[in-house]
């Protein structure tokens, strides 16, 4: 009976330890911890079984967050944007033939009703509805939305006015109309949005390297925001494979734009070509409860299926001339939540990464899955252990004291048995500590977890100076015990990188979408943030390259003039940016 009570009291003790962990969490981290579901597709694994999403809509319900996502069989809601609910729910009915569940899910507000429809081209679909999908009641507005679409949207304009938007081709234009807010049938015919224009804008270019050799550019998944009385329409291109998918956006002065002037922002909205966690495409804009906006969006992994991808959410929002803006700089770093987010205040705590490339030590290796893959910055390569035992364990030297915040761990999927969502599985690990890699402590205690996290992010409650970061495996929900991103961020409490020298932007005139870029290469630094826009000012994006003072930059566009800056990072934080250089 003691036993029994001591288990029961220590479960209790650790529950409330998680929680208050989680409870004093000021940041996230991208990818967002979520229990991403396996491919349902039995086609789609003949590289290995493995997890995968995209195409993610917010909204904010009455208070409260609600993502949507592809094939997921179901949902997940938020109070604070870092503890998600799922709530299962599959919305196809018995007369769809198809194993399409949600697929680029369109989800919108009408008046106090969420709506939610799946992407299709048949004319069968339901258009669900609900006024309480915390508690995953919902019901058909119309059994079968005969206008149909693939990667739908919907927007509802201040007037009460309902509008679909929708298209996923690298022939067509995206498109839009208005459906009847009693009826939801159409008022009118679709009517073009916008159509791709890779010959000026080089970002829209299909391929990993912007070349169109292999397809022509694809334009998907549709998102409406209203701002100042303006329309900022926005579209992803040019392939959810690529580091460089993006959301662009188009600006109108009507939610369509067959009969007003458009004007497309040259660079993308969203765009993360660099760094641990790449792309930022086909996604949508919310905002919070302080009424600051988000964007969420699509990144990659794209290693065992094209369709193996994540989603990532990075702040967002409109400068005084109304100019669109997503900050994806150290976007996959922590990041301030919503209660945090100050207006105008640093998108995060300026936590640097201290491991990068630092050595590691691992319990075992399977095949080339080599352990300092764990620590490279690239998602797609990982280290596995040979097994999935309790005690398999991975460990990083920081090469000298340093203070710790925060710990990311990305699980790899190797060897993965699952087909589809899973509920009920989880991750069991510890994090320990070490100033002399003998003695050590217990950082984080996660022996008891029952919930599945495969982009688990732990905040400190207080920062720990430590020399070894040891993580000890106790339980996997499938496949072996597989890390592609061991990740602790704080400061290495040395000096910073000094200012980069010798910025030169090298702008072709054969063609003006690209440049070839250079740079003096700072000794202490391993990694660059090379800034970039139309206007000295507006700067917004940025490519965090890692190693190289070189880069191939082919994303201008080809009629306007560009601005650029580059700053040097290091473990102990980020050096001055370079004086803005116009490039003609």
């Amino acid at each position: 009976m003691a036993k029994h009570l001591f288990k029961i009291l220590l479960t209790i003790s650790l529950f409330c330890n998680t929680y208050k962990l989680l409870a004093q969490q000021k940041t996230y981290c991208n990818p967002i911890n979520v229990d991403y579901g396996y491919t349902p597709f039995e086609s789609f694994t003949e590289w290995g079984k493995h997890r995968a999403t995209a195409d993610p809509v917010i909204v904010n319900y009455k208070g409260d967050f609600y993502l949507f996502s592809t094939n997921q069989w179901g949902y997940w809601h938020s109070a604070d944007m870092l503890n998600w609910k799922f709530h299962e729910r599959k919305f196809l009915r018995p007369w769809n033939k198809t194993k399409d569940e949600l697929c680029a899910p369109g989800v919108g507000i009408v008046g106090d009703t969420m709506v939610v429809f799946g992407s299709t081209y048949t004319k069968n679909f339901t258009l669900w509805g609900s006024t309480d999908p915390k508690g995953n009641k919902w019901f058909p507005l119309v059994d079968s939305l005969e206008i149909g679409g693939w990667d739908p949207a919907f927007f509802t304009d201040d007037d009460g006015k309902f509008y679909m938007y929708n298209g996923s081709s690298n022939n067509y234009p995206m498109y839009g109309v208005e459906l009847d807010r009693k009826t939801f049938k159409p008022k009118g015919t679709r009517t073009p949005m916008y159509l791709l224009e890779s010959w000026r804008y080089g970002w829209q270019r299909f391929g990993e390297y912007m070349d169109n050799t292999f397809l022509d550019p694809f334009a998907e998944g549709a998102w409406m925001t209203k701002h100042n009385g303006k329309y900022y329409f926005q579209y992803g291109a040019p392939g959810t494979e690529f580091s460089g998918y993006s959301d662009g956006v188009v600006v109108g002065n009507k939610p369509l734009f067959y009969d007003t002037p458009t004007i497309p922002q040259s660079d993308p909205l969203s765009y993360k070509g660099g760094g641990f966690s790449r792309g930022a495409g086909h996604g949508a804009t919310f905002q919070d409860n302080n009424k600051n906006y988000w964007h969420i969006s699509t990144s990659i992994i794209c290693v065992k299926n094209t369709w193996e991808r994540r989603m990532g959410i990075w702040p967002t929002g409109f400068d005084q001339d109304d100019v669109m803006w997503t900050n994806t700089a150290f976007g996959d770093y922590p990041l301030y939540l919503p209660a945090e987010r100050k207006e105008g205040g640093p998108a995060g705590p300026g936590w640097m990464l201290i491991n990068y490339k630092k050595p590691v030590t691992v319990s075992s290796t399977l095949g080339g899955f080599n352990a300092n893959n764990a620590v490279d910055e690239n998602i797609k390569t990982y280290w596995s252990a040979k097994t999935a035992n309790n005690g398999e364990w991975i460990q990083t030297d920081l090469g000298s004291l340093a203070t710790v915040n925060a710990i990311q761990i990305n699980y790899a999927d190797q060897d993965a048995e699952f087909l589809g969502k899973q509920i009920g599985i989880y991750h069991q690990y510890k994090i320990l500590s070490s100033v002399d890699g003998k003695k050590w402590t217990t950082l984080v205690d996660k022996s008891q977890n029952k919930t599945d996290v495969p982009h688990d992010y732990i905040e400190l409650p207080k920062p720990v100076k430590t020399r070894f970061i040891k993580m000890v495996n106790i339980h996997m929900p499938t496949g072996k015990f597989a890390i592609s991103g061991l990740r602790v961020f704080g400061n290495g409490n040395g000096e910073k990188p000094t200012t980069v020298k010798n910025l030169i932007v090298l702008r072709t005139e054969k063609d003006k979408r690209s440049a070839y870029i250079k740079w003096e290469p700072v000794d202490n630094a391993f990694a660059y943030n090379l800034y970039y826009g139309t206007a000295p000012d507006k700067l917004y994006n940025c490519i965090m390259i890692h190693d190289f003072n070189e880069y191939w930059f082919k994303a201008m566009d080809s009629q306007k003039a560009y601005y650029f800056a580059i700053e040097a990072i290091n473990e102990n934080g980020v050096s001055v940016k370079t004086e803005v250089k116009k490039v003609d």
